[in-house]
């Protein structure tokens, strides 16, 4: 498997699109509504942001940002921080809010292959799923240690093959493909992959299985369905591109994902099937 993610790698680095490759994926994350859709996640960034115990003042890059669902939380906590994204409109809410908190916190649009910052400029990076998601992992492992200081800590949150999310993009994936040649994202949540790509950089590298912790919805699975579809670019993309009969059997298929992962207690519902791997690592 290692072997066929090295090769994807390299076709899509020989890509002659690219550049059109990553204007899609930029169209994609700032369609529909993030922000909205990352207010019912953002109880459960925060216990998890808090998990890791980030000291206060560290200078702390947060990749793919989003609107600041764990950025804004960690400058709340007296870190130094940049957040950078590459969708533009996440970029401005960010700052929205960060003006609105009175919090001194950077946001940048940028590229986590391609960041623009020099090296060494950071204590720490994290990114909670969000690096996992740009076409060469292989550019984002360089540059990561490239602004991350020697000693400094890189720490991820990222969805594994298993999870609800992951059998969400499956599902997406069938209907509005993703390019050939792309590394799965969800490689990103397999211990022997993460292993092979960051240990030239990073030494002391920790892999932990975890659940996505308060992640609830006030409506059921059908709900939940059109909220996805109106709010998360990728659902939204898949709906938009797909006919009726095909929209009808997303949608069925969906809804049937949504409830296998989940709870529902009291009218609310609790996704259970969040699996992560967090991963820990140390610049060498």
């Amino acid at each position: 498997m290692l072997q066929a993610t090295k090769l994807e790698e390299t076709t899509i680095e020989s890509h002659p699109d690219l550049t059109a490759i990553k204007a899609k994926m930029k169209a994609v994350w700032e369609d529909g509504d993030y922000a909205t859709f990352a207010t019912f996640m953002e109880a459960g960034a925060i216990e998890v942001l808090d998990s890791w115990n980030i000291a206060p003042q560290s200078r702390l890059l947060d990749i793919a940002c989003g609107s600041g669902q764990t950025a804004i939380p960690a400058a709340k906590n007296g870190a130094i921080v940049t957040g950078v994204d590459i969708a533009e409109n996440l970029i401005e809410h960010a700052r929205a809010r960060s003006h609105k908190a009175q919090l001194t916190a950077r946001f940048d649009i940028g590229d986590a292959e391609n960041l623009p910052y020099a090296e060494d400029d950071f204590d720490i990076a994290i990114t909670m799923f969000g690096a996992m998601f740009a076409p060469r992992p292989e550019k984002v492992v360089n540059e990561l240690a490239r602004v991350i200081r020697p000693g400094g800590q890189l720490i991820m949150a990222n969805w594994t093959p298993q999870s609800m999310p992951a059998q969400m993009f499956k599902a997406a994936a069938e209907i509005n493909p993703p390019v050939a040649g792309i590394a799965p994202p969800v490689l990103w949540g397999n211990e022997a992959t993460v292993t092979e790509r960051l240990e030239q950089h990073f030494t002391d590298i920790q892999l932990t299985r975890r659940i996505y912790p308060l992640w609830d919805y006030p409506f059921g699975a059908a709900e939940l369905v059109d909220f996805f579809a109106r709010h998360f670019g990728p659902v939204k993309r898949a709906f938009a591109a797909a006919d009726k009969q095909q929209q009808s059997l997303l949608r069925e298929k969906l809804e049937s994902i949504y409830e296998e992962n989940s709870e529902i207690r009291n009218e609310i519902l609790t996704i259970t099937g969040g699996e992560f791997l967090q991963v820990v690592a140390t610049r060498r």
